[in-house]
């Protein structure tokens, strides 16, 4: 059993980026915040497959280079080795990810 408080737990860039909440020893996951003109930077991943779901606001997903808008209510699944992007244009937003299997070290961007 494992109990974590969101609180107790820090976003990447100090007032944005991921916070992981739990990682492993299967999956990881946690919250995604991107502030207004900020993005999560496009990556992919070659063994994980990764899940949004957001909570609120609206950003623009691209996945393999295919774009489209997120919003309150959506869940996305990205399947491995495809690249990966949220850009926030306007208002703040906020979403859950889930990694699974867990192995952080399995992430990377196209040369």
């Amino acid at each position: 059993m494992e109990k974590v408080n969101e609180k107790e737990k820090e976003f990447r860039f100090g007032d944005w980026g991921p916070k992981y909440l739990m990682r492993g020893p299967k999956l990881e996951w946690g919250i995604l915040k991107i502030m207004p003109g900020k993005e999560l930077g496009a990556h992919y991943h070659k063994e994980v497959e990764e899940i949004f779901y957001v909570l609120s606001g609206k950003a623009e997903m691209i996945v393999d280079e295919n774009k489209f808008e997120i919003t309150l209510g959506d869940a996305v699944r990205i399947e491995p080795n495809e690249e990966h992007n949220i850009i926030n244009p306007s208002e703040d937003f906020l979403a859950v990810f889930i990694k699974v299997p867990y192995i952080p070290e399995d992430k990377y961007t196209k040369q």
